[in-house]
């Protein structure tokens, strides 16, 4: 349930996506556009893709995700195109039997995404200006993988961050 899509996220389709009678708890993570980046205004923002690579990279870390916790299902989706200010540009939405596996594997997914599928993003500010924008780096991410901890640290943006 991974992909790229070029029309508007129905969020309550993803929600059913992921619904199943053995979760106890679901997480869903929906990412916005805000109006701001880097101490610039934002008016919209135009995402592009290599859709047949970033798909598969979203398959792989639903793949990491499932071996990793004992989830029931989930789904990650992100948007291309024009998004004006408050638009979902992504969603990952996971459903575990525990809130804790829900959490975790939804936080690994989105920080992936972020971090590995090629996703651009170009912002327009309201005076017309463009520019492509940095993305989000992770430099550690500590996870807990079914009462193990995996990596080092804590999780760490560089001062370039820019994303949901």
């Amino acid at each position: 349930m991974a992909r790229i899509v070029s029309g508007r996220i129905d969020i309550s389709k993803i929600l059913a996506e992921v619904s199943d009678p053995a979760a106890g708890g679901t997480v869903v993570f929906i990412g916005t556009v805000r109006n701001h980046d880097q101490g610039k205004e934002v008016k919209e923002l135009e995402y592009d893709a290599y859709t047949r690579m970033a798909e598969a990279k979203l398959r792989e870390i639903e793949a990491t995700a499932r071996k990793r916790w004992p989830i029931e299902e989930i789904s990650i989706v992100h948007r291309k195109g024009r998004l004006r200010v408050g638009e979902v540009s992504v969603v990952v939405a996971v459903s575990a039997g525990h809130r804790a596996e829900a959490f975790e594997a939804s936080r690994f997914a989105i920080e992936s995404l972020k971090r590995t599928v090629p996703i651009w993003k170009k912002g327009s500010t309201p005076q017309g200006k463009t520019d492509w924008l940095k993305g989000s780096r992770i430099e550690r991410l500590k996870v807990t993988t079914r009462g193990r901890t995996r990596g080092s640290g804590q999780l760490r943006r560089s001062s370039h961050d820019s994303s949901a």
